[in-house]
């Protein structure tokens, strides 16, 4: 009955794109298309009432104890709440319902956060309420735990499901919301990327939105989430490491000691908790996360930067020099939050140029997007499946990043990449079932995935929200308030480092790095 209505509105949203004679034609294409998904990615959107009946008996769940909580110390103590969610309690503050979207038609689990993380850019712009909504049921299943044994499939240890202070994977499959992490291939519990995209995608929608009753409710999951990470410190330079095995959304990928990947977000992670801890009124907190910040950027630039980019990790090998094409997903949101750059402009830039000279054109002349992992000789890294993929929704999100930065064409090339393969006629006929990846010739894995949902990243990089732009710039220099005391323990304890040379001379920008 409201159809020519509903017209009406859609061709008010969709014009004002359409009509933007910067943009490229296939862009305003693929980045409605690509929105199938929100409808065909079996989405399910219900009532939360539904939800009460007989939840007792539904989750083997059970609330944070105090003396469980990894925050139950006396440095947290005056800024972090010890509060425990009710497992059972089925909160719907923004009256928009439940919602769930499956990570694809091959991978049934529901809004996989890893993947999220790139998808929800699309649900933030177009409907934020719902993005409110899934995070604030991924801030209570921090507060969780989950005893029941589960045996992971990659080296057939047992463990249990959920851990208290660990990201969720997943909401679950089954029994959503009650039963959460159906993937069972690692111990998620000791990824390294879910809490830190858990903690920046709650300050950019924050950030994005405005809403000081969200950053209240979520604060004491972030502290939580933040506090967890310490154990992955494991020499207490303030930077994480991992360990050895794919403990990231590249869950085929290897990845020892302190890595581009997870290194970035968790600096773009301590500085997005400092932002939203000031923007609480937790200054004591918001100065300990800088302080983190100061030693972890420290040494995250003496043991990856290698002079033109970031070193796949810090590992001696050959690979570990590998060029990845999502190093600076931590930036990515640094920059889509209104945050101050994690590293000095210079070499941002130089890191994406570098990206896209090697990933993007030299990948079939950069008609196919950007392939996670290329040589610096120029050969595709073939260490595993993944680091030989091109993912569509890494390369959106490389795309947005560029976009961020100035780097328009680049930006546009490296995108149009999956136009070309994904939807164009001379591709290989993959519209509205757009893979999580291709190859170098064209074989998909995952058909119908959530993740190249990331264009809406680019289209925030091109229309920033106006909360984001009216906001008061920050200078690199204060990013939160430091102690005079802090200040100088920070001059001792941060040990400097000489720079290596940088890719730009003093005057005269050179991309050939």
């Amino acid at each position: 009955m409201k159809y020519k209505h509903w017209e009406e509105e859609i061709d008010k949203w969709q014009t004002p794109i359409l009509r933007d004679e910067r943009l490229p034609e296939w862009y305003k294409i693929t980045l409605f298309n690509e929105l199938y998904f929100l409808v065909a990615g079996g989405t399910i959107w219900i009532d939360s009432e539904y939800l009460v009946v007989d939840a007792d008996n539904k989750s083997n769940s059970s609330p944070i104890e105090d003396g469980d909580s990894p925050l139950n110390d006396s440095t947290c103590n005056s800024t972090v709440p010890q509060i425990g969610f009710d497992p059972h309690e089925i909160d719907d503050k923004e009256n928009v319902g439940k919602f769930l979207y499956l990570e694809g038609i091959e991978y049934f689990m529901w809004c996989t956060y890893d993947v999220h993380f790139y998808a929800s850019f699309a649900l933030l712009d177009l409907f934020p309420k719902i993005e409110l909504s899934i995070q604030r049921d991924f801030a209570r299943a921090v507060l969780r735990e989950d005893k029941s044994r589960v045996r992971f499939l990659a080296d057939g240890a047992w463990g249990i499901r959920k851990v208290i202070g660990a990201v969720a994977h997943d909401l679950g499959a089954h029994n959503p919301w009650h039963e959460l992490n159906a993937y069972n291939i690692h111990d998620t519990s000791r990824w390294k990327d879910l809490n830190p995209k858990f903690v920046l995608q709650i300050y950019r929608d924050f950030a994005a939105t405005g809403d000081m009753s969200f950053g209240k409710d979520v604060w004491p999951a972030v502290c939580t989430a933040m506090e967890y990470m310490e154990q992955f410190d494991r020499d207490g330079d303030g930077m994480i490491e991992n360990d050895g095995f794919p403990d990231q959304t590249y869950d085929a990928w290897t990845v020892q000691g302190v890595s581009a990947y997870c290194g970035c977000l968790w600096l773009a992670a301590l500085q997005a908790t400092a932002a939203l801890a000031r923007s609480l009124g937790h200054d004591d907190y918001a100065e300990r996360c800088m302080i983190r910040f100061a030693k972890a950027k420290s040494v995250f630039e003496a043991r990856l930067w290698n002079g033109s980019y970031f070193n796949y990790d810090s590992g001696t090998s050959y690979k570990s020099r590998s060029i990845q094409a999502d190093q600076l997903a931590g930036q990515w949101y640094t920059a889509s939050s209104g945050l101050p750059p994690l590293f000095e402009e210079d070499r941002i830039k130089c890191t994406l140029q570098k990206i896209f000279d090697y990933n993007v054109m030299r990948v079939k002349g950069g008609r196919m997007g950007a392939v996670n992992g290329m040589h610096p000789n120029g050969k595709v890294d073939e260490t595993c499946m993944q680091s030989r993929e091109i993912w569509t929704g890494v390369t959106y999100s490389l795309a947005a990043t560029m976009l961020l930065h100035g780097m328009e064409h680049q930006a546009f090339t490296t995108a149009e990449g999956i136009y070309i393969a994904g939807w164009s006629e001379e591709g290989y006929g993959y519209w509205f079932q757009t893979p999580e990846a291709w190859t170098v010739d064209g074989h998909y894995r995952s058909l119908i995935y959530m993740r190249p949902l990331a264009i809406w990243g680019m289209q925030q990089a091109l229309s920033p929200p106006m909360s984001i732009l009216k906001a008061p710039k920050v200078n690199a220099m204060d990013r939160a308030h430091i102690s005079p005391g802090t200040f100088q323990f920070l001059q001792d304890s941060v040990r400097k480092m000489t720079p290596k040379n940088g890719c730009f001379g003093n005057t005269v920008f050179n991309w050939d790095c």
